[in-house]
């Protein structure tokens, strides 16, 4: 396989343009572009990592949703700094994103949950995401509970369940190259913009 080369002088001059250009030339290469692995850490600095949904992308900061009991959110309410990983194999890419960590607001989880399906919804009440569970048959009779609750009527979002947002202060953009020699291009803030660097493989 032969890689695209990636020099600094060719990227965006912002990282979320540069985001949104690898972001969109992975359609057809990747089965869910929107998969990433978020990081955190807890209070006394043991990382976690799993795999969400990028569920928000804008100009100044990247998304998900999870129960706020989780241990991820359990990391982040005691740590509120975090780190994405995306990495699109078919073109060799990757890209490194830190930052601090905040919820979203009500009104976007509101938005965000009311457009799920229902059985998502009905999930995210039945679940205590993160904690102990004697069997799978507990989990499956919490569901026919909520279903009865809920019977007839819209779903409410879970208090105990919404979104997170990363505002970034780090970004790397790395790109495989033949004899291990990558490209890595970071993206630090400067003034009101972004400085952009080469980094060795």
């Amino acid at each position: 396989m032969t890689w695209a080369p990636f020099d600094e002088s060719q990227c965006d001059p912002s990282p979320f343009g540069q985001f949104h250009r690898w972001f969109d030339e992975a359609v057809g290469h990747m089965p869910d572009r929107e998969t990433v692995a978020l990081v955190t850490s807890s209070p006394r600095g043991h990382p976690s990592a799993r795999m969400v949904l990028l569920r928000h992308v804008d100009d100044h900061s990247f998304g998900w949703y999870t129960n706020y009991g989780s241990r991820k959110g359990r990391d982040l309410a005691a740590n509120p700094y975090g780190a994405l990983l995306w990495y699109c194999e078919g073109l060799g890419r990757q890209i490194r994103i830190e930052g601090s960590v905040g919820r979203m607001t009500a009104a976007e989880s509101d938005a965000y949950f009311d457009a799920r399906p229902r059985g998502h919804q009905l999930g995210a009440h039945a679940s205590a995401q993160s904690s102990p569970l004697a069997s799978r048959a507990v989990l499956e009779e919490r569901v026919r509970a909520v279903e009865a609750e809920f019977e007839g009527r819209d779903v409410p979002r879970p208090a105990t369940w919404g979104g997170y947002r990363l505002t970034p202060t780090h970004f790397e953009f790395w790109q495989h190259r033949q004899d291990r020699l990558h490209d890595r291009v970071v993206y630090d803030p400067a003034g009101d913009g972004w400085a952009r660097q080469r980094q060795s493989p």
